[in-house]
């Protein structure tokens, strides 16, 4: 009897429970409403699932994560080796040709990044350092692997928040953006029809990831291995010769990495890091960089409808974020409703692709200014 005591002692003096705290229970029901939006609302689910079982698990305590494959996968988001393969897939995935076809819109894509520099100036005014604001703007992006790249280079105690911010704000892009958009934009302005896109050459289309791969990566050393892994699945894509390496990036690996990827982002929101008024900071921040990108990407949109005399539909500028192709849908559907006639998507692409440079280009700007840790 003793020894079965003394058994029932040790499990219970082993458990987490005898651990558990307030905090944990607090985050673990941040993962069951981040699970609800997920299965429940279908915001991201491919993301906010993975993010939310990551965080429940990180919040057990005493899970023994410290090795194993938990820490494994950790690792890979600590040591940015899953962002880049996420824009392996990406530019597998990806169509470059409406960018190559209207090479304007690359003007677009850099207007959207204004909310970037938005949110840097207002997370520095409320006191977070000059690296921890520009891990935090990077949201204004909506591109969740530059955000993580950036933040475990400048900001990694603050890599969850940060991560749970950028790819809640994606999930969210077709609620945030219609209202922004409609707010800055005229009846008439959202009735445009754009012409056709004209036809890019299999030579332009393999020229160009090569040449922007080389020009940017001079430019911004430190983003190399995230714009080369992104112009290199577009290679995949679009050499006609690479066929199972396309398929390859764009499934079965992207995939794979977004799991680990996604949980690993779990992983990092425990509560003694999460459950901070830094993170309620960062949640608004966020929000504000995203709807500021958004308006700022819609601005240049009408100022390039008035200069070339209304053949820009200015609803396309919104697609300037990173959130690919979500925010081109998202142009797509808010310019149908205008215009039952009208047909967006194709051009939205343009810009939506040059967002994800200009995200790129953005995170490696900071990290040539302010350094990593």
């Amino acid at each position: 009897m003793d020894a079965f005591i003394v058994a029932v002692t040790s499990v219970w003096t082993d458990s987490g429970f005898v651990n558990f705290n307030w905090g944990n229970a607090v985050m673990i029901l941040v993962g069951l409403l981040l699970l609800y939006m997920a299965f429940a609302k279908e915001f991201e689910p491919l993301l906010l699932s993975p993010i939310a079982f990551g965080c429940i698990l990180a919040n057990i305590p005493r899970n023994g994560f410290e090795e194993g494959v938990m820490a494994l996968i950790s690792a890979g988001v600590a040591n940015e080796i899953f962002p880049p393969l996420i824009f392996l897939g990406v530019g597998a995935m990806t169509d470059f040709g409406p960018l190559i076809a209207n090479p304007k819109t690359l003007f677009l894509g850099a207007a959207a990044q204004i909310g970037v520099f938005v949110a840097l100036a207002g997370a520095m005014m409320i006191g977070f350092t000059a690296p921890q604001a520009a891990a935090i703007g990077i949201i204004g992006g909506a591109d969740g692997p530059t955000s993580i790249y950036l933040a475990t280079k400048l900001a990694p105690e603050l890599l969850g928040a940060i991560a749970v911010a950028a790819y809640s704000y994606m999930s969210l892009v077709p609620l945030i953006q219609p209202p922004v958009m409609k707010l800055f934009t005229t009846q008439k302005e959202r009735e445009v029809v754009m012409e056709q896109l004209r036809e890019v050459s299999r030579f332009e289309k393999i020229a160009f990831p090569i040449l922007s791969t080389i020009f940017i990566s001079l430019l911004l050393p430190s983003i190399t291995s995230l714009l080369g892994m992104l112009m290199l699945g577009n290679l995949f894509r679009e050499s006609g010769v690479t066929e199972r390496l396309s398929d390859t990036s764009q499934n079965a690996l992207i995939n794979i990495v977004t799991i680990f990827l996604a949980t690993g982002t779990g992983l990092t929101m425990n509560a003694e890091h999460f459950l901070t008024f830094e993170t309620i900071k960062i949640i608004i921040l966020g929000l504000i960089a995203f709807i500021a990108g958004t308006a700022g990407g819609v601005l240049f949109g009408k100022l390039m409808y008035y200069l070339d005399g209304g053949k820009t539909n200015p609803l396309i500028g919104s697609a300037g974020v990173s959130a690919v192709p979500m925010a081109a849908r998202v142009s797509q559907v808010v310019g149908a409703k205008a215009n039952p006639g009208n047909f967006l998507l194709m051009h939205a692409m343009g810009p939506n692709v040059a967002g994800v440079i200009g995200t790129a280009v953005a995170a490696g700007t900071m990290l040539a200014m302010l350094g990593s840790k």
